[in-house]
């Protein structure tokens, strides 16, 4: 597993809550964030390719956590992105290069109307939430991230799903000048993902369009990505172009090329180890290598909600 190149953040250097809020607070009444844009609430700076440009949000006190956020600097510098490099640093010193203006995102399968929505389309479409959600790594580390989007449910339900679809594949953007890592054949892109629609339709299955009250910044896989927060991360696909309906189950990319390793589901199970290292505890981003690592929570924390979808399969073999 590659290094993080920064150095270690002790846990009290990670932005309390009322410090990163404050912030967004103050920046909303500052001049770029004072126009916004329909009801989603981007500002018109980002509108005109403008950097970290704040978006409307509400907190959503349901999706709370009485957890540390991890700082922004941290999510936003150690990534998994592979279409930008495997290094952790990669997608920072590369993303830069992603073209996130135009952006569609079609829907199509088994609905019964499908559609392309273009990216001001899904941020009008709804209100725009800020959830607090944990989120945890095959690889051992995990992070606290404020999330900005809407429940996924509230996207697929324009397009009206048939009976028949049963599960829902993301496809996500190749832009071959962009994106140094798709000139690799690590994967056969572009990168595919999927869920069943019960996991797709649940209330936590969020769709993102930015993070700490700004605009999702392309490394995190702007411009809209997927927030999957009981499963692991490879899970949440990030700048997704399609979204498909199907009524078999697809393959999704590292299910493809290491199936060994990476199934379908990809809950956090800490009964389960992967084939090459435990996944019984985890090192939380930001809080130091020395640090003690903490037990890794059944589903993430989110067993209360979602443990009821996986009731009576086995859970060491759908893994």
């Amino acid at each position: 597993m590659s290094k993080l190149n920064l150095p270690p953040v002790p846990s009290s250097e990670i932005t309390p809550r009322d410090v990163w809020q404050g912030r967004r607070r103050w920046l909303k009444t500052a001049a770029l964030g004072s126009l916004a844009v329909g009801a989603g609430g981007v500002s018109s700076a980002w509108a005109a390719g403008a950097d970290a440009a704040t978006l409307n949000v509400t907190a959503n006190q349901k999706f709370a956590l009485d957890e540390p956020v991890t700082d922004r600097k941290l999510v936003t510098t150690y990534n998994n992105f592979y279409e930008f490099g495997t290094d952790k640093g990669d997608p920072a010193r590369n993303a830069g290069r992603l073209q996130t203006r135009p952006w569609t995102v079609t829907i199509e399968g088994e609905v019964l109307k499908p559609r392309t929505f273009d990216i001001d389309d899904l941020l009008k479409l709804a209100p725009l939430e800020e959830r607090v959600y944990r989120m945890r790594c095959v690889e051992g580390w995990s992070m606290v991230i404020p999330w900005n989007g809407y429940s996924l449910s509230t996207l697929l339900s324009q397009v009206q799903p048939t009976g028949n679809a049963r599960f829902v594949e993301f496809v996500t953007a190749v832009q071959p000048d962009n994106m140094p890592g798709v000139r690799s054949r690590i994967i056969d892109w572009p990168y595919r993902e999927g869920l069943r629609i019960d996991e797709a339709m649940h209330p936590l299955t969020m769709l993102v369009m930015g993070i700490y009250g700004e605009v999702l910044p392309n490394q995190n896989g702007a411009p809209v990505r997927l927030a999957v927060p009981w499963k692991y991360g490879f899970k949440s696909a990030k700048s997704i172009v399609t979204i498909r309906l199907l009524e078999k189950q697809p393959v999704s990319s590292w299910e493809r090329i290491q199936p060994q390793e990476y199934g379908f589901y990809a809950n956090v199970n800490p009964t389960v180890s992967h084939p090459r290292w435990s996944q019984a505890t985890e090192r939380r981003i930001g809080a130091g290598f020395l640090a003690p690592r903490r037990d890794t929570l059944m589903f993430n924390g989110y067993a209360d909600q979602v443990a009821s979808l996986y009731e009576g399969m086995d859970l060491r073999r759908y893994y």
